[in-house]
């Protein structure tokens, strides 16, 4: 495995992104995270890194430009734009289904924070394509009517003392269509950010569990490396 950085062109400008695929890979999952967070997300990393090590690729990737960066630095405004962050989201994985060393791969979500809201808009809008969502920490509810719309089997992720947290992820879990596969985990001790001893190996594990439970399909899922698919 030889990960690779890269840049990602959207409309005002690109994003940057590291990707990493094993040669064996069972599916490639991209990173959503959290609000005033980036790539580097020291959580994100470590369960990137388990990932990987179950043969699952990653992409984990800036939801805004630099230049966007700064300006939510000084207002802290676009880190909440749900909508934006799921367009973003969508145009990485039109890249993705585009890109030669992922073409083919069963793709997934893993969202942090606001990024799990991004993760479940953006996955109604692309049914055909992702297999699969995790959510850690995730605020759902912020995803609003597109609930409803979600076909891939969720994994809501919540820490046992992050009981705000909690009571909203169990409120988007009902919103979702009848026949849609959700599991809610509660990894005991844990607080929202899963700073507790041994917490987020055990988010690491559980959401490894449940992208290999569904991206490793033999088929990938209709529209995967399609010509027309869009490259920005």
């Amino acid at each position: 495995m030889l990960p690779w950085s890269t840049w990602i062109p959207v409309e005002r400008g690109a994003l940057a992104a590291s990707v990493a695929v094993p040669r064996d890979a069972r599916g490639v999952v991209i990173f959503a995270h959290g609000s005033g967070s980036s790539r580097t997300s020291p959580r994100n990393v470590f369960v990137a890194d388990l990932l990987q090590r179950a043969s699952i690729g990653t992409v984990l990737v800036d939801l805004l430009t630099p230049e966007e960066e700064s300006i939510d630095r000084r207002t802290a405004h676009l880190r909440f734009d749900i909508a934006l962050l799921a367009h973003r989201l969508r145009q990485i994985t039109e890249w993705a289904l585009e890109e030669p060393k992922l073409r083919g791969l069963r793709l997934g979500y893993f969202g942090a924070s606001t990024g799990a809201a991004a993760a479940l808009v953006a996955a109604a809008a692309r049914p055909d394509v992702v297999a699969a969502v995790v959510s850690r920490g995730g605020r759902p509810d912020l995803a609003g009517t597109a609930l409803q719309h979600v076909l891939a089997p969720v994994l809501f992720l919540v820490g046992e003392r992050d009981t705000a947290v909690l009571e909203l992820n169990r409120k988007a879990m009902a919103e979702l269509p009848e026949g849609t596969e959700r599991q809610l985990d509660v990894v005991a001790g844990a607080t929202h950010l899963f700073e507790e001893p041994g917490t987020l190996e055990e988010v690491a594990r559980r959401a490894g569990d449940w992208f290999a439970g569904h991206l490793a399909l033999t088929e990938p899922p209709p529209g995967a490396g399609r010509s027309g698919a869009q490259s920005a």
